[in-house]
């Protein structure tokens, strides 16, 4: 029996997601395989793991200038040798990892974790075959340290992987375009009838997906100015407003739907279960940009309104789906009624950046990707 190691790290949410869908996916598809998913950091130190997280999530909300700056050099220069050389110490610690588990290969889906294995490799410690799996639209130098000691890497789009040849030099018999991975829920025939009951929605509304999720006063502010927006909308179409964790980002919602006089096309929720299913019957969605909710966009056909993307990756990954014809950036001094408006009020639009979506969309990235490491490395 093969043993898989499946390496991520919770810097966001989407590298976890990314090793949840290959895991699941492998799991259920190929027989005589183990599969192992560790959060690589939590192995190595959960106080450090929990530290990292803490200033990580404070960075990219409360200092964005100050985030924008650590992302952009750690690409390269100072800020990257002191972010390449503390990984080196903590690899050793990783060590213990594979001598325990003794994998035949490795999956990594965050950059750190490619680093240490490659770091292992290249000491000799390991002689592990690595896959990367990039989990954004826009590479980074981070993730290409010690490449090449890879055997292979999947990224999003084609121009990624040209920049991996030209700016990174890596062989580009290792490069793999296969989108970023996605639950496999994407790819089923759905039954919209059953989606529209199950989620008490009404199937005679076109409905319109909002992540709030936002972590600062000035984007809590913007969320909400956009769904008191949407709310004059209500008569041609239902709100499936989701808040996520914040408190005072769930009572803000909540005292919205309660300020309106009918809220029947208004439904309010912290946490859903079925993004699949509502992306599918959705004509818009409202979102910050990491690479997983754009790719689940994409593979939904779903227009995309951003806003209050993170500096760095997820600005990136805006501007590229700004460009492919996918998405509409809601900047910071951007009238709010006026966006909303060139949207809703314009279907052929919503229409044309549907199909752009589609075109760009990887809806069996997950398959793909792990039939290509099957077929490498021969499981």
């Amino acid at each position: 029996m093969k043993k898989i190691l499946i390496l991520y790290a919770m810097y966001g949410s989407g590298h976890k997601s990314a090793a949840n869908s290959i895991k699941a996916y492998i799991d259920e598809n190929y027989s005589d395989v183990e599969t192992k998913a560790v959060d690589c950091i939590q192995y190595i130190n959960k106080p450090i793991n929990a530290i990292s997280i803490k200033a990580y999530n404070k960075l990219t909300t409360k200092f964005t200038g100050l985030w924008k700056k650590v992302y952009y050099n750690s690409n390269k220069g100072f800020m990257s040798k002191i972010s390449n050389g503390a990984n080196k110490l903590m690899a050793k610690k990783l060590n213990k990892l594979f001598k325990s588990y003794q994998p035949d290969f490795v999956i990594s889906t965050h950059m750190f974790a490619t680093q240490m294995t490659g770091y292992l490799k290249r000491k000799g410690k390991i002689n592990c075959p690595l896959a990367t799996v990039l989990t954004d639209f826009e590479p980074h130098g981070q993730w290409l340290e010690e490449h090449e000691y890879g055997n292979l890497f999947f990224v999003a789009r084609d121009e990624m992987k040209q920049k991996l040849i030209d700016e990174y030099h890596v062989d580009a018999k290792k490069i793999n375009v296969t989108g970023i991975p996605v639950s496999p829920k994407f790819s089923k025939e759905f039954n919209e009838d059953e989606i529209y009951k199950s989620s008490e929605l009404n199937p005679d509304l076109k409905t319109i997906l909002l992540f709030g999720n936002a972590k600062t006063g000035s984007e809590r502010k913007k969320t909400l100015e956009v769904l008191k927006c949407l709310c004059t909308y209500l008569d041609k179409y239902q709100i499936v407003a989701v808040s996520g964790k914040s408190k005072k980002m769930i009572k803000s919602f909540d005292e919205i739907k309660n300020s309106l006089q009918d809220s029947t096309n208004l439904h309010v929720y912290d946490y859903i279960n079925n993004v699949p299913e509502i992306m599918h019957i959705s004509s818009l969605v409202i979102t910050k940009t990491g690479g997983l909710t754009s790719s689940e966009s994409l593979a939904s056909s779903l227009p995309v309104l951003v806003i209050n993307p993170i500096p760095g990756q997820e600005e990136e990954n805006a501007g590229y789906l700004v460009d492919a014809g996918a998405a509409v950036w809601l900047h910071k001094n951007d009238s709010v009624p006026d966006v909303i408006d060139s949207l809703l009020n314009h279907q052929e639009k919503l229409n044309e950046m549907g199909e752009n979506a589609r075109k760009l969309a990887h809806i069996e990235s997950t398959k793909a990707i792990c039939d290509k490491i099957k077929e490498e490395f021969k499981f």
